[in-house]
């Protein structure tokens, strides 16, 4: 080859950087595949070389402009293929499963879906300012934060619930040797600062023959926005009149005393830390910390304690008149086992998304929790949903659309 045709051919090669590197510069723009192939194909300088060598295969399979188009088409061949990734946040009370849940399905499929545990107030007020592609929330949205959200947002939220929990009155009391019993306005008065002594008659008529000691009660409670709180308060609004009257429910509340703890885990670890305490965290996080619990008075007069069979019989009643937007409260359910402190957690999701890849993420995602991430519940400490609830979650999920179309899922 003589020395015009190299200084031909280096010019060419040349050229053919500054298109991979307008190309290139497509791809950080999130331009399609297809797209950039037809405008590299357009390049009229690429054609008229083309055209003016009569490249024969022999030569564009040995040449560098041939290694070129290889490399950036293998680096383009997996734009419509990459692997989406869901971001959510809310509710620490369901994480010890939906963590569980993350990493199965990640395994499973190799879609990553990351979740900040940061409370239910702060995970209600991402999904109303569309900063997460979902939230999660033991208290169900409000009314009037379900129209500020579908005039921020443009669409509706749904509530899908995924689990059953109950809330667990734990406490740090070494002496005791038996489990405490509580009921509700006792709980109440406690929470109230009424209630002030560990050995106060009022407990000690709930507890005959147990040695309650002389000394301070300690309460803890949540510090944050807190699905938790929403449950534990709306409880005691339920069964005591005064704490109704001055305090109410929601996620968050003005307390009368106590400390308060970021997350089920902060309140969990006053009470570990602090000998005389009481504080309410959610089932698992009581489990996992080794914390002892109190039996509570259910409607129906009887001392029982959290598990599995109690929450789930607390939730029969609601399955048979859930609402339909499946915001349904359980607290102090009617039932001789039914647990008195137990809620729903719901995952919010927009009714309607603008990313198609996320939104078949996530209908895939909530199906695969329906179908098989139930199962995990009770291993948990959770119970799974009822069948019939199950079944109107489905058809909540089969309503997501895309940009107003119905999704195809498979």
């Amino acid at each position: 080859m003589d020395n015009y045709s190299k200084m031909e051919n280096l010019n060419i090669l040349t050229n053919k950087k500054k298109s991979v590197n307008e190309t290139m510069n497509l791809f950080q723009h999130k331009i399609k595949f297809k797209k950039i192939i037809k405008r590299f194909f357009k390049n009229e300088f690429f054609k008229s070389q083309l055209n003016y060598f009569n490249f024969k295969r022999s030569y564009i399979m040995n040449s560098k402009i041939f290694s070129l188009l290889i490399i950036f088409l293998s680096l383009f061949s997996g734009v419509d293929n990459a692997q989406v990734q869901l971001n959510g946040a809310g509710a620490t009370f369901p994480y010890v499963i939906y963590s569980k849940w993350f990493d199965l399905y990640k395994q499973e499929t190799g879609i990553q879906i990351n979740y900040q545990a940061i409370g239910s107030g702060a995970g209600i007020r991402q999904v109303i300012e569309g900063t997460v592609d979902f939230g999660a929330s033991d208290g169900p949205m409000s009314n009037k934060q379900l129209k500020e959200a579908k005039r921020k947002r443009g669409t509706e939220i749904l509530h899908i619930p995924t689990v059953l929990g109950g809330v667990v009155l734990s406490y740090n009391l070494p002496v005791l040797k038996k489990t405490l019993k509580l009921d509700g306005k006792t709980v109440g008065d406690i929470f109230l600062g009424k209630i002030t002594m560990w050995n106060d008659k009022r407990i000690e008529n709930l507890n005959p023959g147990l040695n309650l000691p002389n000394e301070p009660i300690l309460v803890a409670h949540r510090s944050d926005g807190s699905g938790t709180s929403f449950i534990f308060t709306h409880y005691l609004s339920d069964v005591s009149k005064q704490w109704a009257k001055k305090v109410g429910f929601g996620t968050s509340v003005n307390w009368p005393v106590g400390l308060g703890g970021k997350g089920n885990e902060g309140v969990a670890g006053l009470i570990k830390q602090t000998e005389g305490s009481i504080g309410y965290v959610e089932l698992a996080y009581a489990v996992q910390n080794k914390l002892s619990y109190a039996k509570l008075k259910n409607k129906a007069g009887y001392f029982v304690e959290a598990n599995f069979n109690t929450v789930s019989d607390a939730a029969a009643g609601a399955a048979k008149n859930m609402p339909k937007d499946l915001r349904a409260m359980i607290t102090n359910a009617a039932g001789k086992n039914s647990y008195p402190i137990s809620g729903f957690t719901w995952l919010l999701i927009y009714k309607n998304m603008h990313n198609k890849q996320k939104a078949v993420a996530l209908v895939r995602f909530l199906r695969w929790a329906m179908e098989k991430g139930e199962a995990y519940a009770e291993g948990l400490y959770y119970s799974p949903l009822p069948k019939s609830v199950v079944k109107l979650c489905e058809e909540k999920i089969n309503s997501i659309t895309y940009n107003g179309h119905k999704l195809n899922v498979k």
